[in-house]
């Protein structure tokens, strides 16, 4: 959603009819540009599900509440608020038509959100062993972060594994989560404890540098037992639910999938078979006015894909 979005503002292509396509032509435009640069066996497009922050907002009803309105770099005359936001809509169905006709896994679970979907293919047994490259600006996916699990961060082209987010941050991703419960996340809309930014975290609480897994408990702990009197690990006492209360939305460790849910993932990814319709999407690319652009490397790793080559 996030890499749709992020086109559907920058880019200014106009369809055959006259109406925005940026955001379906930008996200083909990057998906080409990724393949090409990362050479992935698998293709795998995660949208969050109708309903997705249900849970989250059961738990903190102002949860993502507060996002400012989405700015265009470009006017589109004539459009209203109402027109644009249907346009939008149009957009993101015609980019999972495309993606239909194309070698692509794409899953979108009602009621659940990406993010756990992403951290629940993370962890799946039957590509443990595979490199999985996760696309996206979030710090949420820092905490997946392993030997076999890398994010790529397009706007500052920047890969981040385990090791390069303990350089970085001097917090290791096995602990992330709880530096991030006192960090916040304003793009969410989820305050953290005042005075706790992460540099404060990997300098105040030099533990969560380490390997092992540490809790909330061991954290209380730690602010409870520490020869300090800064009044930074009294706050952090005096605010624990509020600490709880952000671990529990922003833990990617435990994803919040049904068994249903998990089982229709997991079938979605161990039973795909690829398959690339080339003459469907170039008949909608022309109808589209979308064929102006050179898409010969994404449809020849397409190819590649339906052979397993």
């Amino acid at each position: 959603m996030n890499t749709f979005i992020r086109n559907y503002v920058v880019n200014p292509s106009i369809a055959a009819d006259g109406s925005p396509i940026g955001g379906c032509k930008g996200f083909l435009m990057t998906l080409q540009k990724l393949s090409k640069e990362i050479k992935p066996d698998k293709l795998i497009v995660i949208w969050d599900g109708g309903g997705g922050s249900k849970k989250r907002r059961a738990l903190n009803k102002q949860y993502k509440d507060g996002r400012a309105p989405l700015k265009l770099n470009r006017a589109y005359s004539g459009m209203s608020a109402l027109e644009e936001s249907q346009n939008r809509y149009d957009q993101m169905a015609k980019t999972i038509d495309y993606l239909n006709q194309m070698p692509v896994i794409q899953l979108m679970i009602e009621d659940v959100e990406a993010d756990d979907v992403i951290g629940y293919v993370c962890h799946m047994p039957s590509i443990s062993e595979e490199i999985k490259i996760i696309v996206s600006m979030d710090k949420d996916f820092y905490q997946l972060c392993n030997d076999k699990t890398i994010v790529y961060r397009p706007v500052k082209n920047e890969y981040l594994n385990e090791k390069r987010v303990l350089e970085q941050f001097n917090i290791h991703p096995n602990n992330f989560t709880i530096a991030r419960a006192l960090d916040g996340d304003k793009s969410d809309n989820i305050e953290g404890v005042k005075g706790w930014g992460l540099k404060t975290v990997a300098k105040r609480l030099p533990f969560l540098a380490e390997k092992k897994s540490y809790d909330l408990d061991d954290l209380f702990k730690y602010c409870k037992t520490t020869d300090s009197d800064l009044k930074l690990y009294k706050d952090i006492l005096s605010q624990y639910k509020k600490v709880e209360l952000n671990y529990k939305l922003m833990q990617l460790y435990s994803p919040q999938l049904s068994v249903k849910s998990a089982e229709k993932v997991r079938n979605a990814i161990n039973k795909f078979k690829p398959t690339f319709n080339r003459t469907e999407v170039v008949k909608r690319m022309l109808v589209d006015g979308i064929n102006d652009y050179n898409w010969d490397a994404l449809f020849q790793k397409f190819r590649l894909l339906v052979d397993g080559s």
